[in-house]
């Protein structure tokens, strides 16, 4: 990858798990980056099972199939960019909050949704 480390998607509750996500969508989330022309940082990558986002759920989430990244924003400018930017690369999910952009690979119908906090 030309913009990240591997390191950078370790699960945030384990400390580990960056090398479980999936080549392909990292390749995808580093062309983003190289389009958009400015940093991501990564908030959350990979999430381990235990994880308590992950633990809450009936089956396991994108982010533990290593092909959803949440990536911090500042300003409506970045956000604009990243939604518009995964759009058009055809990322098949797409979560708006208020400081992050959630983006994932997954392979069933497009989703794009809002978070309410």
């Amino acid at each position: 990858m030309k913009h990240f480390h591997i390191r950078e998607f370790d699960c945030t509750h384990t400390g580990t798990g960056g090398d479980n996500m999936d080549p392909e969508f990292l390749a995808r989330l580093d062309e983003l980056r190289e389009i958009c022309g400015f940093p991501f940082r990564i908030t959350s990558g990979y999430r381990d099972a235990s994880h308590p986002y992950e633990a809450r759920k009936p089956v396991p989430g994108t982010h533990n199939q290593g092909i959803a990244a949440d990536i911090a924003v500042s300003n409506g400018f970045e956000r604009m960019n990243i939604v518009h930017e995964a759009l058009k690369l055809g990322f098949g999910g797409i979560g708006v909050a208020k400081g992050f952009i959630h983006i994932d690979d997954r392979k069933t119908t497009p989703v794009m949704w809002t978070y309410t906090n």
